[in-house]
């Protein structure tokens, strides 16, 4: 087996892939690996619809050798450490490799024990999770007949940040048509001060809940599961000032102790668990002191090793952790691998944090956030073309869009190296 790559690429995720295909695309002759371990590739966007029983979650894997892109090596298997100083990184199996360019793609992980008894409640199925088994989320939701449905997310970072509520939307509508709207509390609990960070969007999203009657409750951080008793503690991380007085007898059995620990029984509870860089990534010289890869916000190259880049979830970028934002770091990563190549500095500083997020308000419903880093509404002008001229509102169109334009556009143009 070689033991040396011009360009060496961790992960075989939606960004290592791309980054691969794209990378070919601009000189078939490049002598690129890929390490992954995985069998197997899925396209998780579609699980927030797995979630709600409207996909088939085995629509949402394909097998991780039809993605790879042909002219890469595979080595399948898993990277365990770096040293930048050689250019090489080690692997649990095939020894040491070295490399000319490094791009980290490896994605984040899901880090259950941050949160006591998470682990426990998601083991013994008290807890559901779209991030773990979307087709356990749709079982638990159909099963639920009245009660606390409970869903939450923790003080992390977390791939696709609006998952959590996602799922709240469309539970909230299947127990509406179940005929459950009057015995069931959806309540939708986050250490956030809003429900999004971005104003068209948040005025919609604000109509949607209150069209569910869903209890909203902002600065609510999630940091004990009693799997027993079926509770969960939070923290409220409110600013003195905003501190919530919570009245003995309320309709969700809430209560407060003190000033730090509010407890809301359940009936359901969906959980996106918290989120972090692999350890061997967060453990390791090139993260920062957050544990994420500490890369430039506008040109993805690493901030000490000139020859590392890193992007998508795994990257250190104050913007969502999404698909969409990786569909738009791609090809500044492989100009600026390219103009180096060439000999020159890096160029391409253009990213500006654009991310996406299509926002399932319901079966049929879904408004599209897209924003920078300064969460700025930056709508795609193509939208127009689809007759979706107001992408912050409701629209079936879009709704199209998510169960069918962007799984085709997926498969057939971004894992295929097509610039989208």
């Amino acid at each position: 087996m070689k033991s040396h790559y011009q360009i060496l690429i961790i992960g075989g995720g939606t960004a290592g892939i791309m980054t691969a295909g794209q990378l070919l695309r601009k000189n078939k002759k490049l002598d690129i690996a890929i390490i992954e371990p995985s069998e197997t590739h899925y396209y998780q966007p579609a699980w927030t619809l797995v979630g709600a029983g409207t996909y088939d979650f085995n629509k949402t894997k394909k097998p991780m050798s039809e993605v790879m892109p042909k002219g890469v090596d595979w080595i399948k298997d898993k990277a365990a450490g770096f040293d930048p100083e050689k250019n090489s990184v080690t692997t649990e199996s095939s020894g040491d490799i070295t490399y000319d360019y490094l791009v980290v793609a490896t994605g984040l992980v899901m880090e259950p024990s941050m949160i006591k008894g998470l682990p426990e409640a998601l083991e013994k199925g008290v807890a559901c999770s779209n991030y773990i088994d979307p087709e356990f989320t749709w079982e638990t939701i159909r099963n639920f007949k009245k009660g606390n449905a409970l869903f939450t997310q923790p003080t992390t970072p977390i791939k696709c940040g609006g998952a959590p509520q996602k799922i709240a939307y469309l539970a909230a509508d299947y127990f509406r048509k179940q005929g459950l709207k009057d015995s069931a509390n959806v309540i939708f609990a986050t250490p956030g001060s809003v429900i999004f960070g971005v104003k068209e969007i948040r005025e919609t999203l604000n109509k949607v809940i209150d069209r569910y009657g869903i209890h909203f409750k902002p600065f609510y951080a999630p940091k004990e599961i009693d799997v027993e008793n079926r509770i969960v503690h939070f923290s409220h991380t409110a600013p003195e000032e905003n501190r919530c007085i919570i009245n003995e007898d309320n309709e969700l059995g809430e209560k407060m102790i003190g000033d730090v620990d509010i407890q809301v029984p359940f009936d359901m509870l969906h959980i996106a668990p918290p989120q972090a860089a692999p350890k061997f990534v967060r453990e390791s010289v090139l993260s920062n002191e957050a544990g994420w890869l500490d890369v430039d916000h506008y040109s993805m190259q690493h901030n000490k090793y000139a020859n590392i880049f890193g992007l998508g979830d795994v990257a250190a970028l104050p913007t969502a952790k999404t698909g969409a934002a990786v569909r738009k770091q791609v090809p500044i990563v492989v100009d600026n691998i390219m103009s180096l190549m060439q000999g020159k500095t890096v160029e391409n500083h253009s990213y500006n944090g654009y991310s996406s997020c299509p926002l399932v308000t319901g079966y049929g419903k879904m408004t599209l956030a897209e924003f920078d880093y300064n969460n700025n509404f930056i709508p795609d002008p193509k939208l127009k073309r689809m007759l979706v001229f107001n992408s912050a509102k409701e629209h079936w169109r879009l709704w199209m869009l998510k169960k069918y334009g962007l799984p085709y556009l997926y498969w057939n143009k971004m894992m295929k190296g097509k610039n989208v």
